[in-house]
């Protein structure tokens, strides 16, 4: 294994969430989860986002969580009310038990530690669709958006063993540029849409696919990317056409250093080549 693919397994590891995090989180989340559903009749809880995906990258921030509410059950009157106001239920039943909580359009946060150190949870109360996957609240826009989060789980993981079980690593190497730099793709779930179908077989070296991956982001980012389960709106469905533009043009930057790279490495200057690629990652990839 040359340096570079040994920085890049480095950086493999460090994206991983460690047994002392997942420790944390499963104890928070349990315990969320059992709260509500000793207030609220529930049909159904359970973990989703990228942190059942295992697409998660450190630090621990917006761990999904979904909160079924039971169809005929004392809450069954909140499919009814405003996202909004559904969320301040929610709200209020949580602020009983924890501190920094707040709403966003489509769940309540907690937020635990500061600064650097903290680690969130999303809750999302939702109902059972007719036809299946679930609705929730989307409180900016005033109404509720259909998704399906487990059917997106089972999508990753058959890409995933497609891809030799490299295509999550690959998802987390994409996030912990972004978030290296700030987060300046949002959602940073259109990453991971984006990758799905712009993926190629045979999977090469991870510095390839990353370079192939930012090169085909920065030139179709602005074409509308699906909701994969088909039955929610476009993943990047609320970016105005100068937000996707600027998307494209960060992409087009981070393509750029990694073109640099690689071409520092086909020169046989691995050392300066994982310098380059630090420029994206920064301390996510340690130096061999």
């Amino acid at each position: 294994m040359g340096y570079v693919d040994d920085a890049f397994e480095k950086c493999k590891s460090t994206l991983e969430i460690t047994r002392t995090e997942q420790g944390f989180a499963s104890r928070k989340h349990r315990d969320i989860r059992d709260h509500v559903r000793s207030e609220w009749n529930l049909k159904d809880d359970f973990l989703t986002g990228s942190y059942r995906r295992e697409t998660k990258t450190k630090k621990l921030k917006d761990v999904d969580i979904f909160v079924v509410i039971e169809p005929g059950g004392a809450q069954a009157g909140l499919r009814n009310q405003q996202p909004s106001a559904v969320l301040e239920e929610l709200r209020k039943l949580l602020v009983d038990r924890y501190d920094n909580v707040v709403t966003d359009g489509f769940a309540c946060t907690i937020a635990f530690g500061e600064g650097e150190e903290v680690a969130s949870f999303d809750i999302v109360p939702a109902f059972k669709r007719a036809g299946g996957g679930y609705e929730i609240p989307d409180a900016d826009r005033g109404g509720w958006i259909a998704t399906n989060p487990k059917l997106h789980h089972e999508q990753s993981t058959a890409m995933n063993e497609k891809c030799d079980q490299r295509f999550v690593p690959l998802v987390k190497m994409v996030k912990g540029i972004n978030r290296e730099a700030g987060e300046p793709i949002q959602p940073s779930f259109l990453l991971e849409v984006m990758a799905h179908g712009l993926m190629r077989m045979p999977f090469g070296r991870y510095q390839d696919e990353i370079t192939w991956f930012l090169a085909s982001a920065s030139e179709r980012i602005n074409e509308d990317w699906e909701d994969p389960a088909g039955v929610g709106p476009a993943v990047n469905g609320r970016m105005s056409t100068s937000e996707r533009q600027q998307a494209a043009d960060v992409l087009g930057e981070w393509q750029r250093t990694a073109e640099e790279a690689v071409r520092l490495e086909d020169a046989g200057k691995e050392r300066d080549a994982v310098e380059e690629w630090r420029r994206l990652f920064g301390w996510r990839m340690p130096r061999p």
